[in-house]
């Protein structure tokens, strides 16, 4: 009975080991990384490229503007009252001495009445005291007339002389004043725009109709400050109709703000058109070139620029090994659009001009269009598990 207990107890013990053995077996096998698996692929980014060319200095900037009149005028009366006719609209042509508009003209008319009355007064006074001076002149000389009382009627001649001329002024004003209330065209022109309808009181001054004389055209434009540094008043301008780019005549610069617009920053520069052509009518769109000296070189969009340490840099593309590098380049000159590069490129590379933001030294692209090759994602390969072993049974001992 001892010994079969004993038998059983050792069994017993020695089955623990063999099961502890095969779970830390399993447990180890399980903590051990498979070699098989692969790491997922960086995914390749597109980019888009440009071909570096050498162009020769200078640049054509193109800006849009509208034509206007050389002499644009608001006619006004120099006087106030009432508007009882107008003769012009907005569109209208007018020839030179035109009648424009009237003013109700009754105090003018009746001021110039009183000042010719006055003045009629004045001469008939004047004729008595030149009549008075005539007398005394030869009665004078025969002693019956005393020299002071012939003084005195010179006195009066000249007093009536000054009265006849100070009334006369008075008379020229008054007529001046009767004319003011008709609006004349002091020259031929096309009407743009009306300030007033018959029937307003308007004030001395006030806008009537505003008058583009037929003298000449000019093409507005908004020029940046960089244009007007860079560009020379004798440098001809080529404006073409936006709505018929086949109608083209050339300009020069005529006149340039001296000051700033405060909210576009851009100085308005008017172009003398010298021919300007029938279709290129007042307000129409138009679209001017002029030619800019400057260096020859490399010129690249300013999107393709970075920097790298401070310096300014470009990205470009090996076409072989589809990878991008980093590259420092030196800047000559910042432009509207472009930048001239004098040193770090070479006629024919490949410069990155969009995805620059997202690269990196050695990255692989593709070109912006072109379909990424997806290769197919190797198949999970089965890890190997080893098989359990088989418990070992104690032999029974007798």
């Amino acid at each position: 009975m001892s010994i079969h207990c004993c038998t059983t107890h050792l069994a017993f013990r020695a089955g623990r080991r063999w099961s502890g053995t095969l779970v830390l077996t399993a447990v180890l096998a399980a903590c051990q990384p498979s070699e098989e698996i692969e790491p997922v692929p960086e995914p390749v980014r597109p980019v888009r490229v440009l071909t570096v060319e050498k162009l020769p200095g200078g640049e054509t900037v193109t800006l849009t503007g509208n034509i206007q009149a050389q002499d644009d005028v608001a006619l006004a009366f120099r006087v106030g009252g009432q508007l009882i006719e107008r003769t012009v609209n907005v569109g209208d042509r007018v020839r030179a001495g035109q009648v424009i508009a009237r003013l109700d003209a009754v105090n003018e008319r009746h001021a110039v009445d009183a000042a010719r009355a006055n003045l009629a007064g004045a001469r008939a006074r004047l004729v008595e005291a030149r009549n008075t001076v005539q007398r005394y002149q030869p009665m004078l000389a025969r002693g019956f007339v005393a020299r002071a009382q012939f003084d005195r009627a010179v006195e009066a001649r000249d007093a009536a002389q000054a009265q006849v001329d100070a009334v006369q002024a008075q008379v020229n004003t008054a007529e001046n004043q009767l004319g003011f209330t008709t609006l004349v065209a002091d020259g031929p022109g096309t009407v743009t725009a009306r300030g007033a309808e018959p029937g307003e009181v308007v004030a001395a001054g006030a806008m009537i109709v505003r008058l583009a004389r037929q003298s000449g055209r000019d093409a507005v434009f908004d020029v940046p400050a960089r244009v007007i540094e860079a560009a020379s008043a004798e440098d001809p301008v080529t404006v073409a109709l936006s709505s018929d780019p086949r109608v083209t005549t050339t300009g020069r610069v005529r006149e340039v703000s001296p000051q700033a617009d405060p909210v576009t920053r851009t100085f308005k520069v008017r172009v003398g058109l010298a021919t300007p052509p029938e279709a290129m009518r007042l307000g129409s769109t138009v679209t001017g070139a002029i030619a800019l000296g400057g260096t020859a070189g490399i010129k690249i969009p300013t999107a393709a620029l970075t920097a790298t340490g401070g310096a300014p840099a470009v990205w470009t593309l090996d076409p072989e090994s589809h990878t991008v590098a980093l590259r420092n380049v030196d800047v000559v000159r910042y432009e509207l659009d472009r930048v001239l590069v004098s040193q770090g490129l070479e006629p024919g590379e490949l410069v990155v001009t969009a995805g620059v933001q997202t690269l990196r030294p050695g990255q692989q692209v593709r070109l912006l269009g072109e379909r990424a090759a997806i290769s197919p994602a190797p198949a999970p390969s089965p890890v190997p598990v080893e098989p359990a072993k088989p418990e070992a049974k104690p032999e029974a001992k007798p």
